[in-house]
């Protein structure tokens, strides 16, 4: 096989990557894309701890050191950008830069060390991309949206791909911890006055999702996954409920960091901003009362990545959009993932299920996934394919779908029994989606001994249900698939319904 020179090997044909450099209060960060796309997919993410708002709210002034090491990072990420052959690169500044005096002569120098133009945004702009990029993050969002940084926190009201005004307040970590002089009574203090000016959005909050987007909160749900032993350690779409989500919280803002179960996986730098993070979240609840917190890693990069695309590419949905991606990229043959689709659909349809619109866009994905463990070893493709679903970098998808994804793929590879996988997930899909993952895979393992994974097969194949049998017809070219591997297959697909298995040969 020729490869040729400068040629990017295993990524989407989507043009050359894009990249955001986001010059926040605490932390500069860069994420370099694959390309512009419904299904952002990172090829590199790396952040730098500055401090750039630490002291801003009472010197009114960028620490000097912060600037220096903020400088620094920006070379860096220079020269990456260009290793990297990033076609076009974003660069962002927010709270720290927008509110020190010294904000402006920073990003003269800023542009000079990044080679690039800075977009300085405003709180009511800051507000919007951090709406805009849980839109691109989730599917049908329904709540408030709020962006914790080290400066200030933005709300702004979101449902569908509808984002109202937002409102900015100087309520970021490092903000609150100067303005408190260090005591967590004082924030407590400043945070629920700030709070009680914004009436509108914790009224309209009630019983809604609240969608916490910013590392220290990430940082948090992180510690609460741990505390709780919970069996997936995926941030974005993890779920709080409120009252589990308080106690918490409290516990959070008084106990000693250093206690806390997992604290390693929090960097020192952040570790004094936590108690800062859970009072000003523990506000939200109380005075929101949300039915959930839905922890997000899609925030201002993401929604400015959004911002750009074009109205029919927004529409997509991002989770079909990555797994069709996945599809492109390890399966044997894309258009049987597409096959595979509209196949089991019309046997859902005889077995008379109505599907939810969650639960079609998850089989969908899930036949779109179905064979990107190929390449494994054959004793390994069932795990190899639930690590890849379960941790992969999936937007519009909570934790039981992700559970749901990678069950199917399981069981199709390794059979039907549910003691073949740990109890932790199987607790996370939940008894429904359990269920309907054995199902899809008693079909999938149909569909693969007749198929190859070759597209134009299925189509020629149809399985139906007809009264109390499960019926696959074959045509008479290829009568001799029906060995007793395929007709074991039929039978497991049979006995899981409790239906009598039938093979015709048709024409």
């Amino acid at each position: 096989m020729q490869i040729v020179a400068g040629e990017a090997q295993g990524r989407l044909k989507i043009g050359r990557p894009v990249a955001i450099i986001d010059i926040g209060s605490n932390s500069v960060r860069l994420v370099a894309y694959e390309g512009m796309a419904r299904a952002l997919t990172p090829i590199y993410n790396e952040k730098v701890l500055c401090g750039l708002g630490r002291h801003v709210a009472t010197t009114g002034q960028l620490d000097e050191e912060a600037v220096d090491r903020a400088l620094r990072a920006l070379a860096r990420f220079r020269v990456l950008c260009e290793t990297m052959q990033v076609s076009d690169v974003f660069v962002l500044a927010t709270a720290a830069a927008r509110d020190a005096s010294n904000g402006p002569a920073f990003l003269e120098a800023a542009e000079r060390a990044c080679g690039c133009p800075i977009s300085l945004l405003s709180g009511a702009e800051e507000a919007r991309f951090s709406a805009l990029g849980i839109v691109a993050g989730f599917h049908g969002p329904d709540g408030i949206v709020g962006d914790m940084g080290g400066g200030s926190l933005e709300l702004v009201d979101v449902k569908g791909a509808t984002v109202g005004r937002g409102i900015t307040m100087p309520l970021g970590g490092l903000a609150l911890q100067d303005m408190s002089g260090g005591s967590l009574k004082k924030a407590q203090k400043i945070v629920r006055a700030a709070l009680e000016r914004a009436p509108e959005y914790l009224e309209n909050l009630h019983g809604r999702t609240f969608y916490a987007v910013g590392g220290t909160w990430r940082a948090l749900a992180r510690l609460h996954q741990a505390a709780a032993d919970y069996p997936l350690h995926v941030m974005h779409g993890y779920l709080l409920n409120t009252e589990d989500g308080l106690d918490f919280l409290r516990l959070v803002e008084e106990a000693d960091a250093k206690t806390l179960k997992d604290i390693e996986s929090v960097s020192e730098a952040r570790r004094p901003l936590l108690a800062y993070g859970a009072i000003v979240l523990e506000e939200i609840l109380r005075l929101g009362e949300p039915k959930e917190v839905a922890i997000s890693a899609f925030g201002v990069r993401e929604g400015v990545l959004y911002d750009k695309l074009d109205p029919e590419t927004q529409k997509r949905d991002p989770l079909l959009a990555a797994a069709s991606d996945l599809n492109l990229l390890r399966s044997r043959s894309p258009r049987h993932g597409q096959e595979l689709c509209e196949w089991t659909e019309a046997f859902m349809k005889s077995l008379g299920i109505k599907e939810t619109e969650t639960e079609t866009r998850l089989r969908r994905a899930a036949c779109l996934l179905a064979d990107i463990g190929w390449r494994a070893h054959p004793d390994y493709r069932g795990e190899q394919s639930l690590n890849l679903i379960a941790y992969g970098a999936f937007a519009g998808l909570d934790h039981p779908g992700r559970a749901y994804l990678a069950l199917s793929i399981f069981f199709r590879h390794e059979g039907l029994s549910p003691d073949k996988v740990g109890s932790r997930i199987r607790s996370l899909a939940g008894p429904r989606y359990l269920e309907r993952a054995r199902l899809l895979a008693a079909l999938m393992r149909v569909a693969y001994p007749v198929s190859v994974s070759m597209e134009g097969i299925l189509p020629q194949a149809p399985l139906r249900v007809r009264g109390s049998q499960v019926v696959l017809q074959l045509p008479p070219h290829m009568e001799d698939l029906a060995n007793e591997r395929l007709v074991g297959r039929v039978k497991a697909l049979a006995k899981l319904l409790n239906m009598e298995p039938v093979i015709e040969i048709v024409g």
